[in-house]
């Protein structure tokens, strides 16, 4: 679908490095459960079956655009359907989140995995997509996403969500080549999904690295940015790529190096910091903390017009350093949204 068809583009033209009237504004996990009625859908249906049925997974992407005013949507999915694709079991589990009864722990299990056609294996993932694009009629573009494979890595080995995630680095480290094998699997399926999610119509693919900042800078050159840098050169030619990778400042240049069309920058590294490292005329995205969103409104309008000032109205787009709270009133969330819609140099 031609984006000159799509009736606010200002996050395309802001990724196209076009100069625009104010930044775009989304948020991380916007399509989450700050909001009542996702919560009411989340008493209603578990988890997986909101992420594959593509009616309830089109209703929470649109949601956000409804009631919090954002200019795109993200579809609502999960990282994690990359290793179910790949017949390794997801559960989640409610209190301790995704778990992976059977990890991967050596060659011979990375080598039982499958890497399947992701249009046929995650279907339900392109429904869902053609059904979003079908009920936003046009009015914002549509993000697809991943996760980066050292971060599916993280959760394949480790079994569970975790601090350090040590088991996984230990893979890494003890079984270099059984990691590298795993790595590969994964970035070939993640380059397939991808190319798929932009053929049934995202507009834009983020790739989060949610677990990047773990590793050191030497570490990070190994285990995540080369599969990074395949999934982002692959994807480049077919629709914007923005990259992100928390806690991972000394990766900035690197994502620039790949081709992305945006960076995402957490909380923990300044704005003015951010453009000495990449220049004024690379697209950054971010940073505000989630847990600013609690401060009272007026404060939040503040901070806002302090980070955009910082980063530059121009070639930035407004986001948080990651995903919104679940305690996060709706009304703030709308707040760092005007906020940012009102801004004024």
């Amino acid at each position: 679908m031609p984006t000159s068809e799509i009736k606010n583009d200002l996050f395309l033209r802001t990724l196209r490095g076009e100069k625009v009237e104010r930044p775009p504004v989304w948020m991380m996990r916007q399509a989450g459960r700050y909001l009542p009625d996702f919560m009411k859908l989340k008493e209603k249906y578990p988890f997986f079956e909101r992420v594959q049925n593509p009616e309830l997974a089109t209703e929470i992407t649109v949601m956000p655009i409804d009631q919090v005013g954002v200019d795109t949507a993200i579809l609502f999915s999960d990282i994690l359907v990359i290793p179910q694709a790949m017949n390794c079991e997801v559960q989640m589990v409610p209190g301790r989140g995704p778990v992976i009864p059977n990890p991967i722990r050596k060659m011979s299990d990375v080598e039982a995995l499958i890497t399947p056609p992701a249009a046929d294996a995650l279907d339900y993932v392109m429904k869902a997509i053609k059904h979003t694009k079908q009920v936003l009629d046009n009015r914002v573009p549509l993000i697809g996403f991943a996760g980066s494979p050292w971060t599916i890595l993280c959760y394949m080995v480790e079994g569970h969500g975790s601090k350090d995630f040590s088991t996984a680095k230990g893979f890494c480290f003890s079984q270099p080549e059984a990691a590298k094998a795993l790595l590969q699997k994964i970035t070939d399926i993640t380059i397939d999904y991808l190319k798929a999610k932009v053929a049934a119509g995202c507009d834009v693919i983020q790739v989060f690295d949610s677990w990047g900042g773990l590793l050191s800078p030497a570490d990070y050159n190994v285990w995540s940015m080369p599969y990074m840098n395949q999934i982002a050169k692959a994807i480049k030619p077919l629709a914007p790529v923005i990259l992100f990778g928390k806690g991972c400042w000394f990766a900035l240049n690197d994502y620039k190096a790949a081709g992305a069309s945006a960076i995402g920058v957490d909380w923990t590294l300044s704005p003015d910091k951010a453009r000495a490292i990449v220049g004024n005329e690379t697209v950054l995205q971010g940073n505000f903390d989630p847990s600013k969103l609690l401060s009272p409104i007026p404060v939040i309008e503040k901070e806002v017009k302090a980070m955009i000032d910082g980063f530059g109205p121009q070639h930035y787009i407004a986001n948080l350093g990651h995903g919104i709270l679940p305690n996060i009133p709706v009304d703030h969330a709308k707040a760092f949204v005007n906020a940012v819609k009102n801004y004024r140099s």
